[in-house]
Parts: C-alpha cells; sequence; structure tokens
C-alpha cells in the first residue's frame, strides 16, 4: 500500500487525509444518527402523561431537554404549556431550528470532500502530466520518468474518485435522514400543541 502512495507522488496525500476526514465524519454521523436516539419511541406519551398528570416541574424539564433531541423540543412546548397557541408554536420552531442545526453538523464537510475529492484526483492528474512532459528533452524520453507521471496520473483519479462515491452516498443518505427526523420532530410536537389545546376548550 505504501508503495502504490510512493508511486502516485504527493498529490495523494491531500486525498489520503480527505478519506480520513470523511471515515471519521461518517462514522460519528452513524453514531449520532440513530432512530431511538433522536426520536425515542415513547417519549411523546410519557410527555402527555407528566401534562395530563400535572406533574409539570423545572427538574423534570431539564432532564427532558438533556434526553433527545425531541426531547429538547418537546421541552420548550412544556415551558410555555400555559401560553397561547401561537407563543407555544413560536418557541416549539425555535427549539426546532437549533436541533436542525445540530442533526446537520458535519454533513457540509461531508458533503464537501465528496465534491472536492474528484477535483483533488483530478489536480494529481495535471501534475502526472506535467512530470510526463516534464521528463520528455529533445534527445528523447526518460521511459522511469514517463512511467511515474502516469502511475501519477492514473493513481489519484482512481483515488480521487473512490473516496467520492461512497461519501457523497453517504452524505445524501444522512441528508435525508436528517429531513425525515425533522418532519417526525414536527409532527409530534403539532400532536402535543393540539393535544395541550383541546384539552383547554
Amino acid at each position: 500500500m505504501l508503495a502504490i502512495f510512493q508511486a502516485a507522488g504527493w498529490p495523494i496525500w491531500l486525498l489520503l487525509i480527505a478519506s480520513i476526514v470523511a471515515t471519521a465524519l461518517i462514522i460519528e454521523r452513524l453514531m449520532y444518527l440513530r432512530r431511538s436516539k433522536i426520536i425515542p419511541r415513547k417519549l411523546l406519551d410519557e410527555v402527555v402523561q407528566v401534562y395530563r398528570g400535572n406533574h409539570i416541574t423545572p427538574d423534570i424539564i431539564d432532564k427532558l431537554e438533556k434526553s433527545s433531541p425531541l426531547g429538547v423540543v418537546l421541552s420548550a412546548a412544556l415551558r410555555n404549556v400555559d401560553a397561547p397557541r401561537e407563543v407555544m408554536k413560536e418557541s416549539i420552531e425555535e427549539a426546532g431550528s437549533g436541533v436542525a442545526h445540530t442533526l446537520e453538523r458535519f454533513l457540509t464537510t461531508l458533503g464537501t470532500i465528496a465534491s472536492l475529492a474528484p477535483l483533488m484526483g483530478l489536480f494529481g492528474t495535471v501534475v502526472g502530466m506535467i512530470e510526463i512532459f516534464g521528463s520528455q528533452s529533445g534527445t528523447g524520453s526518460n521511459p522511469a520518468a514517463l512511467a511515474h507521471g502516469i502511475s501519477v496520473a492514473l493513481y489519484n483519479t482512481g483515488f480521487g474518485l473512490a473516496i467520492a462515491m461512497p461519501t457523497l452516498v453517504f452524505y445524501r443518505h444522512f441528508r435525508a435522514l436528517v429531513d425525515s427526523f425533522i418532519i417526525d420532530m414536527e409532527q409530534q410536537a403539532v400532536k402535543f400543541v393540539d393535544i395541550v389545546h383541546s384539552k383547554r376548550k
């Protein structure tokens, strides 16, 4: 493997760094973006029970806020449970925008690597071509330099594409996952608002 990196020249080290960063971000997002962690199954039912039992205390709200991203949204609703519907919905939207930002963390970097990796591979190809043409002289070409230049060009292009393809797949997957989480949280928050205000009527 080291021989391949040496044959590919210095541009491949930039791609290696990009691949390490992309792998670390993919693993981190796979660990974090789990439905059971973001939207616990029975959390809404538990919050409704707390509300109907009139057991709302600052400690319960703080514990709910620290439990999960959905807990952050529902805790904002509980803090404004006595407020008008519009105020309650506004507080939920503010909490939701903060949660959405947290869920989208590192996705921009992942998307950038997916877009940039083929360009970095192309850059390595250009460097390899420059080495090929630089090895030409009036007396003839140097076969060793010519072979080195071709290997730089091909290895970098291949490695750039090999990084970009899985990174793009994971980026799109995480993007769709975050969108589905946000919609699910919005629906559960609206359901809680409806429960609160239908009880008042």
